[in-house]
């Protein structure tokens, strides 16, 4: 296939925006594991920082195979870029980017602690503690889900 071909295709976007958001996810985690080893912070209201680590899934689901975890969300994160490099322009685009970038940040988490697990540290009342890549997963879902129901094409052919 033609290199100009394939490049109309993918979507740079999509890769800027996941970049951005495993770059600063990278860097609120770096700073938590040292800023808060050893005590919490009180941001405001119900609002904490305070470091705990995740080796399931979300909200710590199966947790007792962090393995398994860790190559069953790289699957997952592979399968979602192969689609993702092909959004449509606007929403599907912001939404694929911060899905991929959330989940390659928490993927490379998990594949540079051992044991392997993911760094979390918002904790907001009595809600699981999460962190920034979990918020970009969460707003990119909610982002496809609105244009999905929208009836906005996600991806291109």
């Amino acid at each position: 296939m033609p290199r100009e071909r394939l490049t109309r295709h993918l979507n740079v976007t999509v890769v800027a925006i996941a970049l951005v958001v495993t770059a600063l996810d990278a860097l609120t985690k770096i700073w938590v594991r040292h800023a808060l080893a050893h005590h919490a912070l009180h941001v405001w209201s119900v609002l904490w920082f305070r470091l705990e680590y995740n080796t399931g899934i979300s909200f710590s689901f199966d947790s007792s195979l962090p393995l398994v975890t860790t190559i069953f969300t790289v699957a997952v994160a592979v399968v979602v870029l192969a689609v993702g490099l092909r959004a449509h322009r606007g929403t599907p685009t912001i939404g694929f980017g911060l899905l991929i970038g959330g989940g390659l940040a928490n993927v490379i988490d998990r594949l540079a602690a051992s044991p392997h697990r993911v760094t979390d540290f918002i904790a907001v009342s009595s809600f699981p503690v999460f962190n920034l890549a979990d918020v970009a997963i969460t707003l990119g879902f909610v982002a496809l889900m609105v244009a999905a129901l929208r009836g906005d094409r996600l991806v291109g052919r």
